[in-house]
């Protein structure tokens, strides 16, 4: 099992210097408030396609040699890795064919059409999403670039807390803790490994929508567990079926406990953000806010990291988040 170490974390971050926006570490007076806490924000939404998917598969397609290039690169996605692997594609003058479920948010599509990849539908519930991707790379040559399990996009996401450990201590801070958004695990995989060398002294932790909570309860049981089908997907970005092979690898030895939230505290992230932060999140990408204005995290006298791993939401659910605020 090829697993990337903290090494790849730190060479990704120099490889990938110019090619990525470099995202603040935002604080907000009412947050610390009300969390009893000091709470350091990574805004991923003001990322390069609006997460932190593009990191991860600008890394990827940076490590391709000239052969891999001219043949393409290909993926699944629900729509974050798509449009940052499109994007980044696009950029190098590599072609990208990305498999998308059907019910994907058109936002999403929308832009991973944008960047010129083809796009090639398949239904969620039915499809084996990695056997089509598979299947399209032996039958053409492309070189597959999966969302989480794969060393060069994990490398890459763990650049996230790379930042946040530097410009923590350019504040004077350590972080005693991190929450990350958590779907397949790549990111906060990245995060660890980042961490493990920047900073040990803090504690990682998951963080995941109620009945997409695998990371929490494969850590639990120490052992990959899947999903059960039908659950909600307002957090489209986090429906992975189980964790990968790789990153439970490197995440069980690595992670403190898991959080989950429902989708009404969700949602209240999500109209925080706008009212107070002046950002647009995503579902998905607010789930470590929503643990931390539920409560669910207790952050007194602490220095926590919190990743809004993205900001690329559907108008209907922003205006579901936003009617809250009203009510």
């Amino acid at each position: 099992m090829n697993l990337p170490s903290h090494d790849d974390v730190a060479a990704a971050a120099g490889r990938m210097q110019g090619h990525l926006t470099r995202t603040p570490l935002l604080r907000n007076p009412r947050l610390d408030e009300l969390t009893g806490g000091t709470i350091l924000l990574k805004a991923e939404p003001l990322q390069r396609t609006g997460s932190f998917k593009f990191r991860g598969a600008t890394n990827a397609v940076l490590r391709l040699s000239p052969e891999q290039r001219a043949a393409g690169v290909v993926a699944h996605s629900s729509g974050n890795h798509g449009q940052a692997l499109a994007c980044a594609a696009a950029s190098a003058g590599v072609r990208a064919t990305i498999f998308m479920p059907a019910d994907a948010p058109t936002i999403k599509t929308d832009s991973t059409r944008a960047w010129g990849a083809e796009i090639i539908p398949f239904d969620r519930a039915t499809a084996d999403r990695d056997g089509l991707a598979r299947d399209h790379a032996a039958r053409t040559g492309a070189t597959l670039i999966p969302p989480f399990d794969h060393p060069d996009v994990i490398a890459g996401q763990g650049s996230v807390a790379m930042e946040m450990v530097q410009d923590a201590k350019a504040l004077g801070l350590a972080m005693n803790s991190l929450l990350v958004c958590t779907g397949g695990g790549g990111l906060i995989a990245g995060c660890a490994l980042a961490v493990e060398g920047a900073s040990p002294g803090t504690r990682v932790h998951p963080v995941e929508p109620a009945g997409s909570d695998d990371t929490a309860r494969s850590l639990a049981a120490g052992t990959r567990i899947a999903n059960e089908p039908g659950g909600s997907t307002l957090c489209d970005a986090l429906l992975s079926k189980m964790p990968g092979e790789l990153t439970f690898a490197l995440n069980q030895p690595r992670l403190g406990r898991g959080i989950v939230v429902t989708d009404e505290e969700v949602l209240d992230a999500v109209a925080f953000a706008f009212l107070r932060l002046k950002l647009v999140v995503e579902p998905g990408g607010a789930v470590c806010l929503a643990a931390l204005l539920s409560g669910k995290f207790d952050a007194r006298g602490q220095v926590v990291g919190c990743v809004l791993s993205g900001g690329n939401i559907d108008p209907a659910v922003f205006a579901r988040a936003l009617a809250r605020i009203a009510a």
